[in-house]
Protein backbone atom coordinates (compact mmCIF):
# COMPACT_ATOMS: atom_id res chain seq x y z
CA UNK A 1 0.00 0.00 0.00
CA UNK A 2 1.36 3.41 -0.91
CA UNK A 3 1.09 6.55 1.16
CA UNK A 4 -1.41 7.93 -1.35
CA UNK A 5 -3.58 4.81 -0.95
CA UNK A 6 -3.48 5.10 2.83
CA UNK A 7 -4.35 8.80 2.77
CA UNK A 8 -7.18 8.06 0.36
CA UNK A 9 -8.64 5.33 2.56
CA UNK A 10 -8.36 7.42 5.72
CA UNK A 11 -9.91 10.43 3.97
CA UNK A 12 -12.92 8.39 2.86
CA UNK A 13 -13.45 6.87 6.31
CA UNK A 14 -12.80 9.86 8.56
CA UNK A 15 -14.10 13.40 8.22
CA UNK A 16 -11.70 14.49 10.98
CA UNK A 17 -8.69 13.03 9.15
CA UNK A 18 -9.76 14.59 5.83
CA UNK A 19 -10.11 18.05 7.42
CA UNK A 20 -6.80 17.79 9.30
CA UNK A 21 -4.94 16.45 6.26
CA UNK A 22 -6.30 19.21 4.03
CA UNK A 23 -5.31 21.94 6.49
CA UNK A 24 -1.81 20.55 7.15
CA UNK A 25 1.05 21.95 5.10
CA UNK A 26 2.48 18.65 3.92
CA UNK A 27 5.83 18.96 2.21
CA UNK A 28 9.09 17.15 2.02
CA UNK A 29 11.81 18.54 4.22
CA UNK A 30 15.18 18.39 2.52
CA UNK A 31 17.11 19.97 5.38
CA UNK A 32 16.71 20.78 9.02
CA UNK A 33 17.64 19.40 12.40
CA UNK A 34 16.70 16.16 14.11
CA UNK A 35 17.03 15.19 17.72
CA UNK A 36 18.05 11.72 18.77
CA UNK A 37 18.65 10.03 22.10
CA UNK A 38 21.51 7.54 22.18
CA UNK A 39 21.72 5.24 25.23
CA UNK A 40 25.42 6.06 25.72
CA UNK A 41 25.82 9.40 23.95
CA UNK A 42 22.71 11.02 25.40
CA UNK A 43 20.72 13.70 23.58
CA UNK A 44 22.10 14.57 20.14
CA UNK A 45 21.02 17.36 17.78
CA UNK A 46 22.13 16.88 14.19
CA UNK A 47 21.65 18.98 11.07
CA UNK A 48 20.59 16.98 8.04
CA UNK A 49 20.52 17.43 4.27
CA UNK A 50 18.64 15.15 1.87
CA UNK A 51 19.59 14.60 -1.75
CA UNK A 52 17.25 12.74 -4.07
CA UNK A 53 19.15 10.57 -6.53
CA UNK A 54 17.61 11.03 -9.99
CA UNK A 55 19.45 8.00 -11.39
CA UNK A 56 17.82 5.81 -8.72
CA UNK A 57 14.19 6.90 -8.25
CA UNK A 58 13.00 6.32 -4.72
CA UNK A 59 16.47 6.54 -3.19
CA UNK A 60 17.57 9.47 -1.07
CA UNK A 61 20.99 10.16 0.39
CA UNK A 62 20.79 11.80 3.81
CA UNK A 63 23.80 13.29 5.60
CA UNK A 64 23.91 14.27 9.25
CA UNK A 65 26.40 16.62 10.89
CA UNK A 66 26.94 18.11 14.31
CA UNK A 67 27.52 21.78 14.95
CA UNK A 68 31.28 22.32 15.45
CA UNK A 69 32.35 22.34 19.10
CA UNK A 70 28.81 21.52 20.27
CA UNK A 71 27.87 19.03 22.97
CA UNK A 72 26.63 16.75 20.17
CA UNK A 73 30.00 16.85 18.40
CA UNK A 74 31.76 16.00 21.67
CA UNK A 75 29.34 13.15 22.36
CA UNK A 76 29.87 11.72 18.86
CA UNK A 77 33.65 11.86 19.31
CA UNK A 78 33.34 10.05 22.64
CA UNK A 79 31.16 7.38 21.01
CA UNK A 80 33.72 6.97 18.20
CA UNK A 81 36.52 6.61 20.78
CA UNK A 82 34.45 4.06 22.71
CA UNK A 83 33.84 1.99 19.56
CA UNK A 84 37.55 2.13 18.67
CA UNK A 85 38.55 1.00 22.16
CA UNK A 86 35.99 -1.79 22.12
CA UNK A 87 37.28 -3.04 18.76
CA UNK A 88 40.88 -3.02 19.98
CA UNK A 89 39.92 -4.91 23.15
CA UNK A 90 37.95 -7.46 21.12
CA UNK A 91 40.96 -8.01 18.83
CA UNK A 92 43.31 -8.43 21.82
CA UNK A 93 40.88 -10.87 23.42
CA UNK A 94 40.63 -12.93 20.23
CA UNK A 95 44.43 -13.07 19.92
CA UNK A 96 44.80 -14.12 23.56
CA UNK A 97 42.34 -17.00 23.16
CA UNK A 98 43.76 -18.18 19.83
Amino acid sequence: MTLADLVGQLSVRSDEFRIRWASHDVRFHRSGTKRFHHPLGGDLTLAYESLHLPADPGLTLVTYSAEPDSSTEHALRELADWVGTRRRLTTVGEQTHA
